[in-house]
């Protein structure tokens, strides 16, 4: 079972990883979103930030399909991500340990390869 005090700890012991000003919690490396608080929107109603789900960078749309559907306690989207490689997870259902890979997957999306470099090298 994971939190938002997990994410914020994992992103930030990734290199160049920054957390930008938000209600949740929003991560950055060269000024690219990898993990964010998900921002549900509800017709009708103001937005609200969930800081017990996470907003993740995937590879592409066949890694998105396949842990949306191989594991749909745990990975949802929205409409709004549609054609975008982002999944949401939900916190309280994943482990730390999973939740390291997926947030370290997610920065290898975003992340310049010089950097991917160091962490490999670190």
């Amino acid at each position: 079972m994971a939190d938002a005090d997990d994410v914020r700890r994992l992103a930030l012991a990734l290199p160049h990883a920054v957390e930008i000003p938000s209600d949740g919690f929003d991560f950055r490396v060269e000024n690219k979103g990898f993990v964010w608080s998900y921002p549900e929107r509800v017709p009708g109603k103001p937005r609200v930030i969930r800081t017990d789900v996470a907003v993740l960078h995937v590879g592409d749309e066949g890694e998105k399909q396949a842990l949306l559907l191989g594991e749909p306690a745990l990975f949802f989207t929205t409409a709004g991500y549609d054609g975008l490689p982002l999944v949401m997870v939900r916190l309280p259902e994943v482990s730390v340990e999973r939740l390291a890979e997926l947030i370290t997957d997610a920065w290898r999306m975003r992340a310049p390869a010089e950097l991917q470099e160091s962490l490999q090298d670190g």
